[in-house]
């Protein structure tokens, strides 16, 4: 190969680039600048007016994105997760302040930036680009050509050759250049958006084809969900949920659309509007807890939807490592503080967990394999650490077959090295 494949995890949170070399390298891609964190490229975009560009609309991705945004929230507009809505038929553009952006629109501004911020590693494009994509897209109802159809335009131009390939089978090359001997593998992939699996067979050091995937099954659950439902359970109670207001002589609940949007932050911002925050203040006067709507109001109109998840995130860090995490938000005048224990995360998230478990099965039975039959099973990803879903693993295959490590960077290492193959087709997903 004259120039090297670039494999990348452009995922619901985090992105990753991987350069893959002759003779089975790959090298991931380190983002340069003072904002950079490290091989980790944050999946998000911010908006600001600026006279002095084309368009008057300036853009900035990944960790400067952030810095931005944080910088002034009320003066920008900040999307992330985008890839979330790809396979969504209901969703036909972002409106940006006076402008309005398709998804593929959102993904070449984004590419551009990740490319500016690559140290000039991908400065001379490699020919051969493999993009990972979840073996099932988030949403209620994934259209799948959809997103393939949205996923070319994105990438239109990006590279001379274009394929996509299931996230898991990219860990799965990653994982297999650790392996002297054949193995059976089930890979399972935790992302922001999706958590996919895959079952896969390797064969020994220099076989010809060595990665000969068996079958594979997603759902649209994962570390995304998990945070929700840590707003959902601890948050929205102190927000106003459940609570009721006056209509006259009656006493209702407060709609729960107003809580809809606190699924997603960046949806959340969304909320401050004109129409949204009127009626906010006048349920507010009707509220019989107006100080829960109070909280809500202050929540949205300061623009505290990114620190508020963040704080959400590291609840949800801590509790992989310890059993009792405090929860506390500051903001805007806004004050939560919660103790929140690692048993209530996990009765919080056990039906997805139950759900998760049984794609599990479904992998294995599109694979035609048992669990017996499985040698390794290779976690990856950020929510594979959260003890819950170790633990499902465990419980099904035995801890000594466990395999982790490279939770964030292993499926672009894999579609680096993926890169190198011959023929491509023989892994490529529609």
């Amino acid at each position: 190969m004259s120039r090297p494949a670039l494999g990348l995890d452009f995922g619901t949170t985090n992105s990753v680039a991987a350069l893959g070399r002759n003779a089975g390298q790959s090298e991931l891609v380190t983002f340069a600048g003072e904002q950079a964190t490290g091989e980790v490229f944050r999946s998000a975009l911010c908006f600001w007016h600026d006279e002095g560009v084309r368009g008057g609309l300036a853009h900035e991705a990944g960790p400067w994105a952030i810095a931005e945004y944080l910088e002034y929230p009320q003066d920008s507009r900040f999307i992330q997760s985008f890839k979330s809505v790809a396979a969504s038929a209901s969703f036909e553009h972002a409106s940006v302040f006076e402008k309005r952006f398709r998804f593929e629109e959102l993904g070449r501004l984004f590419l551009e930036r990740l490319v500016a911020h690559a140290g000039g590693n991908l400065d001379d494009r490699p020919e051969r680009v493999i993009v990972g994509r979840p073996v099932e897209y988030a949403g209620a109802r994934p259209d799948a050509s959809l997103a393939r159809e949205r996923y070319d335009r994105m990438f239109e131009g990006f590279g001379t050759e274009i394929h996509y390939v299931h996230e898991p089978l990219g860990a799965a090359f990653s994982y297999a250049s650790r392996l002297t001997e054949p193995a059976t593998i089930l890979v399972a992939d935790f992302g922001g958006g999706t958590s996919d699996f895959s079952v896969v067979r390797i064969g020994a050091p220099g076989t010809t084809r060595r990665c000969v995937p068996l079958g594979s099954a997603g759902i649209g659950i994962a570390g995304d969900r998990f945070d929700y439902r840590i707003v959902d359970r601890l948050i929205l109670p102190m927000l106003g949920k459940g609570g009721n207001y006056r209509s006259f002589d009656k006493l209702l609940e407060i709609p729960r659309g107003y809580f809809a949007d606190f699924a997603d932050w960046s949806r959340l911002a969304l909320m401050r509007n004109r129409r949204t925050m009127e009626e906010l203040r006048r349920l507010q006067k009707a509220a019989v807890d107006p100080d829960a709507i109070g909280r809500m109001i202050a929540l949205i109109d300061n623009e505290l939807g990114y620190p508020f998840y963040d704080a959400v995130g590291q609840l949800k860090k801590t509790l992989s490592t310890d059993h009792h995490a405090p929860f506390r938000f500051t903001g805007g005048g806004l004050a939560i503080e919660a103790e929140v224990s690692r048993a209530e995360f996990e009765s919080w998230i056990a039906e997805d967990v139950t759900r998760i478990e049984a794609t599990v099965d479904r992998a294995l039975a599109n694979a035609s394999t048992l669990p017996a039959d499985i040698d390794r099973v290779f976690l990856t990803g950020g929510s594979s650490l959260i003890p819950a879903i170790h633990w499902l693993f465990e419980r099904r295959f035995g801890a000594e077959r466990i395999a982790t490590g490279g939770e964030l960077t292993s499926i672009a290492h894999g579609l680096a090295l993926l890169g190198q193959e011959e023929n491509l087709a023989e892994w490529a997903s529609d």
